[in-house]
């Protein structure tokens, strides 16, 4: 079915530039079906070929398009036109917390590096010569750990962190909500490690429980209550002398 251009176009500011950039304004048709990428990628193809930014699978599923769009962190590719314009104007930055490479694109080192802070990768205790193992997924802890792992690591829940931006070791919401599900996952052997890692300064404990993590997550995880169950494996450790 053919696009519908409507007649006013929208303002789009988007930000060019590193971390010391600007807003740059541009003029772009408006359409019936457009998303915040399709503007975003109408101004790189058709106004400046120079704006850099990333995405790929356009169907929310890769999350390298997240980007900062009216001052929250969105997919564009899964955000309408409609969803955030106001007074036919739109705004679009950088993810916060991150250092801009250029105009849209972040580094995401950062957050991959406290990914494996967090000691978020599994441990094995069996090798390719064991059985594998029956787990039932009722049991408390398989859903506890099932409940997390859909995180795509898009970095969404890292820049609305407000701890994040107060505190920049805080390991956040991603990499402790890793850590939570490789804790409940009965099958990993390096909780004890992982424990002691989470539980420090720059661990759960700094988490100030304010929900932006889990109100901003497109996949409508809660790390929010990954990292509670962190506080309270940390109070436990603390109270029987294995912290």
């Amino acid at each position: 079915m053919k696009k519908t251009k409507l007649k006013a176009p929208i303002n789009v500011a988007v930000w060019r530039g590193d971390q010391a950039g600007e807003f740059r304004e541009y003029d772009v048709p408006r359409e019936q079906i457009q998303m915040v990428l399709d503007v975003i990628t109408y101004i790189q193809r058709k106004l400046d070929p120079t704006l850099s930014y990333r995405f790929s699978c356009r169907v929310g599923v890769c999350g390298s398009c997240a980007m900062t769009v009216n001052g929250r962190a969105r997919w564009t590719c899964r955000t309408h036109v409609n969803e955030v314009i106001k007074n036919n104007r739109i705004k679009i930055a950088p993810l916060k917390s991150f250092k801009v490479i250029k105009d849209l694109a972040v580094d995401m080192d950062v957050f991959f590096t406290k990914l494996v802070k967090a000691e978020g990768a599994f441990i094995p205790t069996a090798n390719r010569k064991d059985n594998l193992p029956r787990l039932s997924p009722n049991t408390e802890k398989r859903q506890a750990a099932s409940s997390g792992i859909e995180c795509i690591g898009c970095g969404i829940c890292y820049a609305s962190c407000d701890v994040v931006k107060w505190n920049p070791d805080y390991l956040g919401p991603a990499a402790l909500n890793r850590a939570w599900t490789l804790i409940n996952d009965v099958r990993d052997g390096g909780n004890e490690k992982r424990l002691l890692t989470v539980s420090s300064e720059t661990g759960c404990i700094s988490c100030h429980s304010q929900q932006g993590c889990t109100k901003s997550c497109p996949k409508h995880l809660n790390p929010a209550k990954s990292i509670a169950g962190l506080k309270r494996k940390t109070a436990w450790g603390l109270l029987t002398g294995k912290l």
